[in-house]
């Protein structure tokens, strides 16, 4: 099995984990069973999926990273939601998570194009 916990982006993610977590414990009780339990789902697969995209062969890995993007979009996507319906309890809890999500859209950004590039025929 390969190693995961040295990848800046399986930290940053793990970090919006525990985030999300603690912030949608001050959520109110309708959005922290609405919003707040779909914040937490998302980004515990967002961490699933980038162990899942590390430990795939990397001639096959673009498909893994490909569903890292989308999941980091995800979250992106429910963020913009909870700030919309103020279930964040004030504005810089928001602005943090979404510092991280924004963080973790760059890098898997970043990861895949470093992959297409290594696996063209043209390397």
């Amino acid at each position: 099995m390969a190693k995961y916990g040295h990848l800046p982006i399986y930290k940053k993610a793990l970090e919006l984990v525990v985030f999300l977590e603690n912030s949608v414990r001050g959520f109110s009780r309708y959005h922290k069973y609405s919003i707040g339990e779909r914040l937490r789902g998302i980004s515990w697969d967002l961490v699933t999926q980038i162990v899942r995209a590390n430990n795939t062969p990397v001639k096959i890995r673009r498909d893994m990273l490909v569903k890292v993007r989308d999941k980091a979009e995800e979250i992106n996507i429910a963020m913009a939601v909870a700030r919309e319906l103020q279930a964040f309890s004030n504005h810089n809890s928001y602005r943090q998570a979404a510092r991280l999500s924004v963080d973790i859209a760059r890098q898997s950004e970043g990861w895949l194009s470093k992959t297409h590039k290594s696996s063209s025929p043209e390397s």
